[in-house]
């Protein structure tokens, strides 16, 4: 048994980097407990490492070392199952935000590939001011500082790892079949969503928390996909509740 505690880890969504999670760190860190539950956190952009999902989630499990409790949204919620379904002994922890354990559908892959296209002909913002229904909740879509902040934040992507982020992710296998594999008991595990999640909806969260039994439901109202950006003080107050499991 490893006594050391777990290293909190965020893991970023698609084409997002350490500052979609910069707002709900801070909140969480007022509520840190003394002493802490879990060890320093840190933001890994793992999804820049490897062309696969499973490649991304070795290159996490390379780069960091001991226990580590996942906190994933979208793609990194993907990247945090492959990641415990890997390495069992070593994911002591899984928060799955706004993800999906299902592949691509034909449609989906049909839209990431005209995406891509537009990618490489330089029409990024194209892309991202017909995403915006799909990444924000109505009540935070007419946000023009929050979604200049998102574009920001996609646009440093760049286009290369635009299209590579959504060719992993195009590729990806189905993990409903495995998750049960999961053992909830020695990994607590939060599924967390906003109800007007247009991109994972909540049905794509609550078939993840029925096949993993013991996982804890959560759904955040007026939040869509970036919930992470729209109502950072209510996803650290889930996390930050959920994260007593570990004292």
């Amino acid at each position: 048994m490893n006594d050391r505690l777990p290293t909190l880890v965020f893991l970023p969504g698609l084409a997002n980097d350490a500052e979609v999670w910069a707002d709900v760190r801070a909140a969480l860190a007022a509520r840190r407990p003394n002493p802490p539950l879990v060890s320093e956190a840190v933001v890994a952009d793992d999804h820049t490492r490897g062309t696969s999902l499973p490649e991304m989630a070795q290159a996490l499990l390379a780069r960091l070392n001991g226990p580590l409790v996942l906190v994933g949204h979208s793609m990194g919620g993907m990247l945090a199952q492959h990641a415990a379904l890997l390495a069992p002994g070593r994911v002591a922890g899984l928060a799955l935000v706004a993800t999906t354990a299902r592949p691509d559908t034909p449609e989906l892959i049909a839209l990431r590939t005209e995406a891509c296209g537009h990618f490489a002909a330089g029409r990024v913002d194209e892309v991202l001011r017909a995403n915006v229904p799909f990444a924000f909740h109505p009540h935070h879509a007419g946000n023009a500082a929050l979604v200049a902040r998102y574009f920001a934040i996609v646009r440093r992507a760049g286009a290369a790892q635009l299209i590579a982020q959504n060719q992993a992710v195009m590729a990806r296998a189905d993990l409903r079949p495995h998750l049960g594999a999961i053992d909830t008991r020695r990994c607590p595990t939060l599924v967390l969503c906003g109800e007007g999640d247009a991109l994972t909806p909540p049905e794509m969260s609550g078939e993840i928390a029925a096949a993993m039994a013991g996982a804890q439901l959560e759904v955040l109202p007026r939040c869509g996909h970036m919930l992470l950006l729209e109502e950072p003080g209510a996803v650290a107050a889930a996390l930050g509740h959920w994260l007593q499991v570990f004292g």
